[in-house]
């Protein structure tokens, strides 16, 4: 018997339950987006603004203080830097949503956008044409991990692909170079119709590390984006559970609505 089935029977099966049933989700003690208590937050103190790396945090209007969870790389400077304990550290790592306006604290009322219907015109499968659009590789390592035996993708019908020819989802990391950009779209013009797209990473979803000559600030107003995923990188979990939003088996989060573990 080869060894490593050997060691395969005597372990058992490895792959997790979650998110269809209880089981972990593999992210025990990491940290994700930190949560804002405007009603604790001084007046004309802007010290976790100041510190904010990516721009996450800044002055509204009314010079109060808001949080934009697509630019936020999850750094916890904020919640180190304030000393009115405004910004607390959470396990909010889920936050995939198909409106990209609820990934802000400031954001009003959300009026429900119509649903994808993709699950009613693929059945339960999704086939997906990964494009990484000048990433530092860090959204690449989480998003190999999903085909390991403990994320196992596959169980849940969901399948990369090479070719965008066969893909119904265009998967997109990182802030889109310029060099990138035309590779880009010509991958979208390839996908058959019905298609859809979501950006994947701060990068893509905020444009952190974008802008100068070289680079675009993210996907917004380069491709028709379907779903939001923010983070620096976004976990597999958090793949896994956008994913399902975007299949309609998982309802979206915001930013006011709190975190997603895995016995939600």
């Amino acid at each position: 018997m080869p060894f490593w089935t050997l060691i395969g029977l005597r372990a058992g099966r490895a792959t997790t339950r979650w998110p269809l049933g209880a089981g972990p989700d593999g992210q025990d003690g990491v940290l994700g987006m930190p949560r804002l208590h405007k009603e604790r937050c001084v007046p004309h103190c802007a010290e976790c603004a100041d510190i904010c790396p990516s721009g996450a945090l800044g002055l509204g209007d009314h010079h109060d203080l808001t949080l934009d969870y697509a630019r936020c790389i999850a750094c916890q400077l904020c919640v180190e830097a304030c000393p009115h304990g405004v910004l607390e550290t959470t396990r909010d790592w889920a936050l995939g949503t198909r409106d990209r306006a609820a990934l802000r604290s400031d954001a009003g009322p959300r009026e429900e956008r119509a649903r994808t219907a993709i699950e009613r015109v693929f059945g339960r499968s999704l086939h997906v044409r990964h494009v990484d659009a000048g990433s530092c590789n860090g959204c690449e390592s989480e998003i190999q991990a999903l085909n390991n035996p403990f994320y196992n993708l596959h169980r849940l019908g969901v399948f990369f692909t090479p070719s965008p020819r066969f893909a119904d989802l265009l998967l997109v990391t990182g802030p889109v170079t310029r060099a990138m950009r035309a590779p880009l779209e010509a991958t979208y013009a390839a996908l058959p119709e019905p298609r859809w797209v979501m950006a994947a990473g701060t990068c893509a979803t905020g444009g952190y590390n974008g802008g100068g000559y070289a680079c675009h600030n993210g996907l917004e107003e380069i491709l028709p984006v379907d779903l939001w995923l923010p983070g620096c990188p976004p976990n597999p979990a958090a793949f896994l559970d956008a994913l399902l939003v975007l299949l309609d088996r998982r309802p979206p989060r915001t930013a006011t609505e709190g975190n997603r573990h895995a016995d939600d």
